[in-house]
Formats: structure tokens, sequence, C-alpha cells
């Protein structure tokens, strides 16, 4: 049954990719978290210099208040991109459960296609 094996082919490529989605997404939330860290540091550096930590202070650093954004902003994104990893995580799921029927059926026909070799062996 050659539809059966490229059937199973078809979802295992869904599944790495599947994976490969869920890794980026991973990789892209901990570089969000990495920026957001070091745009932190900075924040505190800026105000440690400008011995002002009041936000609503009218000498308040203007870079810090553009480096509070930029870090608001990325915390945003990598609440957006947590969201996105759940999806994926959930089509992972359907992907390997689709796989894993497929194989099922695969090895099934590969046991009848056997048996039925082995009954005509007998006959012949």
């Amino acid at each position: 049954m050659k539809s059966r094996e490229n059937l199973v082919r078809l979802k295992q490529f869904q599944v790495n990719e599947k994976r490969r989605q869920l890794l980026q997404l991973d990789m892209m939330i901990a570089e969000f978290e990495r920026m957001a860290s070091e745009l932190d540091l900075q924040i505190v550096a800026e105000e440690k210099k400008a011995g002002i930590t009041d936000i609503n202070h009218f000498a308040y650093p203007t870079f810090a208040k553009a480096a509070r954004q930029r870090r608001d902003n990325l915390q945003n994104s990598q609440a957006d991109l947590a969201q996105q990893r759940d999806a994926a995580e959930s089509l992972l799921a359907e992907a390997e459960a689709e796989l894993s029927k497929a194989e099922m059926l695969e090895s099934r026909d590969t046991r009848v296609r056997d048996d039925a070799g082995n009954r005509s062996a007998m006959i012949g």
C-alpha cells in the first residue's frame, strides 16, 4: 500500500514542521526575554546616573522612558508569542495523534499483506 506509506511520510513531515515552529517560538520568547533584561539594566543604570527614579518627574531621563516603553513592548510581544506557543503545542499534539493513526494503519496493512503472502505460500 504505497498510499499509506506516503500518508505516514506526510504526517511525519507535518509533525516535524510543528516541532520546528514550536522551537522557533521558544527561541523568540527567550530572545525577547534576554532583550527585556538588558533594557532593565540600562534603565537602572540611567536612573542611577540621573539620580531620579520617579517616571513622572519632569527631569526623568528620556532614554530611560524610551527604554521602558521598548521593554514593555517586548513583554507584550512575549505574551503574544506565549499564546501562539500554546496554540502550536495543541496543533503538534493533533499532528502526532494523526501520525500515530497513520502508522497503525500502515502496520496493520503490512501485517495483512504478510499474512496473505504466507497463506499463498502454504497453498502453492
